[in-house]
């Protein structure tokens, strides 16, 4: 029996969708050109801003990159320098970019070699394989930042060596009211001509502590630190992978700067540790050998209490001294 059925036109509906997918990428693509002209604006008027009462802030060669689904401004050479405070800054490429389908979380990595005008220590040079921060934004604070590198290495501007890291990390976030600050580092060495020619060897190290009501330190400087407290869960320094000690425990900073402390440290492998010391130290040699034999008797990695009152430390019932003002 005939049909007077009509047979689809598959080859008008691919024409249509064709239209629709060069539309949609069309309105798109003006689309995230229009946000990168935005962002480009943006970014002058941030630097033009930063340029006054004697700081200088450089970006050259701005442009945005990224397309299609990032959005990022590159920039050539970056430098800052604070007149006031004889400081100073410059380095080499700066990325940043920005997912359109994620805008909160923003990444950067900087090129070096960088170099580092001090006011007390002259130009200083640094050089690093990766160099990257992250930012996770939020308000008031951002929900988290992260800055890594790899292989870095500092000298003087003549070029003479002072010390090397093989990797850093630092991590922070806001925890409620709280902020939670982490970080680690991997191998740092040391140039014996920063230690008065002594042999120190590669160490790491690593902290992870909390300081309480610490969202409303934003903005404002180090010494204001004063009359608040945190907790410390570990800050540790070891030598050779298994060596090293570590403590763990509350702290307080006075308004008057004096810290009070109640804290645990941990001594792990005290044979190991006096070695490295002793070789670090050699004419303390002997009180070096003294208090690892003492550590002994207490087992393979001995716990001391460590209390600080009114900037007075005291280490189990050994007085250490008396710990200047914050």
């Amino acid at each position: 029996m005939a049909t007077d059925r009509k047979t689809p036109n598959y080859g008008r509906r691919i024409l249509w969708l064709g239209a629709f997918v060069v539309v949609l990428f069309g309105g798109y693509s003006a689309g995230w050109f229009y946000l990168a002209d935005q962002l480009a604006a943006r970014a002058e008027s941030t630097i033009a801003g930063l340029n006054r009462n004697g700081v200088t802030v450089e970006c050259d060669d701005p442009v945005v990159h990224g397309f299609p689904f990032r959005l990022g401004v590159f920039c050539d050479r970056v430098a800052y320098a604070n007149a006031g405070e004889a400081v100073g800054l410059t380095a080499g490429n700066l990325r940043t970019a920005g997912q359109i389908y994620d805008p909160m979380r923003f990444v950067a990595e900087l090129d070096g070699p960088a170099t580092v005008d001090t006011p007390n220590n002259g130009s200083l040079k640094f050089d690093w394989q990766k160099l990257r921060a992250s930012v996770r934004w939020a308000r008031p604070l951002p929900q988290r930042v992260s800055v890594e590198g790899g292989s870095v290495t500092a000298s003087t501007s003549g070029g003479a060596p002072l010390a090397t890291i093989a990797a850093f990390e630092a991590h922070m976030r806001p925890n409620g009211q709280d902020i939670d600050l982490a970080s680690s580092f991997e191998n740092l060495a040391l140039d014996p001509t920063l230690v008065d020619g002594r042999s120190v060897p590669p160490f790491s190290g690593e902290s992870d502590l909390t300081i309480n009501g610490g969202v409303d330190l934003r903005g404002i400087e180090p010494r204001d630190l004063r009359g608040r407290s945190g907790t410390i869960r570990n800050a540790a320094l070891t030598v050779g992978g298994t060596s090293g000690v570590s403590l763990s425990g509350t702290f307080a900073v006075g308004e008057d700067g004096l810290l009070d402390a109640d804290l645990k440290v941990t001594v792990r492998d005290p044979k190991g540790l006096s070695a490295a010391l002793a070789e670090a130290f050699p004419e303390k040699r002997r009180e070096i050998g003294n208090v690892s034999s003492a550590l002994g008797f207490m087992g393979s990695d001995p716990t001391l209490p460590l209390t600080i009152e009114r900037g007075k430390a005291r280490l189990a019932f050994f007085k250490l001294g008396d710990i200047p003002p914050l």
